[in-house]
Order: C-alpha cells, then structure tokens, then sequence
C-alpha cells in the first residue's frame, strides 16, 4: 500500500532550523519547557502542555519528544501528575524516536518508548510506561500505571494484551515514519 502524499500550507506550519514541522494552530504551552528531537510534525489542534511543571525545584524540561514523530490532529500531550504527601505536582513526560500519536488521542503516560504507534481516540493514563516498539489500536483506554511490554499489540477498553508483534517492527515504524515525514510537502 503507497503512502498518500501529504500537502500543507507552508503559511500554516513554521519550519525550524532541526527540520521539525509545527502548525501554527496548534496550541503549545510553556515551549521553554518542551524539547523537540528534530524531524518531527506537529499538526493542527495538537495541544502540548509543557507549561504544567512542578513548581519549585526539579525538572525543567516537562515534555521531551525524539525525532521523527508525528503529533496528528487535535492529539493531546500532558505530563502525569499526583498528589504525594499532600503536595500535588507534575512530573516529566519522555516520548522516544519513531513514535505515532493518532487523532484525537490524550496521552499522560509517564515514557512512551520508540518505534511505537497509538491510534486514533486513544487515551494513555498518567503514569503508563509503554516500551519500545508497541502498537496500541484505535480507541483504547490504557489505565494508569499500566506498563505495555515491548513487541506487544494492546486494544480495548481497558486496554489489554492482544498480539505480538514481528522482530521487524523497529525498521517498519522507522521506514513509515521517516517516509511520512519526506511526503509531508508544501503546496505550491
């Protein structure tokens, strides 16, 4: 199956020097908080909460993504947060390389590895750790504090184990990433 190309206006999405793609209409919070890997697309209505960090001391990077990931329409991004000992605080999130976050999806989770795909309408709860090379399907719920095992298929609601997937994986999602990404042009 050909992957489609992808056109957007080059008015809509500013460039940066390290090659990420982000549209003007998405909604980023607290950028100095947010670190882009490079190579990765942020398309219209995302939201990237990187102004929701513990107050006081610690972390300041809130919300680190790698390279060559694609952000799709109107995804979320939030760091998980808790209460612990009374005081109520955020905690970084770290999203990996090759990663797929589909429409419509609201992911917390505390570390999503690399070479990994979640669908569209997902939802990924706080604290959930999902390893490398996972698949997550459409309209899964995975709880909080849910740890996905790397080559695993997760769907439902709430999400479980449902396949395994191929050694190959890791070239797979990096083949469909980075083709995505070259075939994301501008229109003329």
């Amino acid at each position: 199956m050909e992957t489609p190309v992808i056109y957007y206006d080059r008015a809509e999405y500013i460039e940066t020097d390290t090659g990420n793609k982000v549209s003007r209409k998405s909604v980023i919070c607290g950028s100095q908080n947010i670190i882009l890997g490079g190579k990765t697309i942020i398309q219209t209505g995302c939201v990237i909460r990187g102004d929701l960090r513990r107050t006081g001391g610690g972390h300041t990077v809130v919300v680190a993504i790698g390279r060559y990931c694609l952000l799709a329409h109107g995804s979320i991004i939030r760091p998980p947060y808790k209460t612990y000992k009374g005081i109520f605080s955020y905690y970084p999130m770290k999203i990996g390389d090759h990663v797929t976050i589909g429409e419509g999806s609201i992911v917390q989770a505390a570390t999503i590895g690399s070479y990994v795909t979640i669908g569209k309408n997902c939802v990924i709860g706080r604290f959930a750790i999902i390893k490398d090379c996972c698949c997550i399907a459409d309209n899964t719920i995975i709880p909080p504090n849910t740890v996905v095992p790397s080559f695993s298929i997760y769907d439902g609601s709430p999400g479980a184990y449902r396949d395994e997937l191929p050694e190959c994986t890791q070239e797979l999602y990096e083949l469909k990433t980075k083709d995505y990404y070259a075939k994301f042009t501008p229109r003329d």
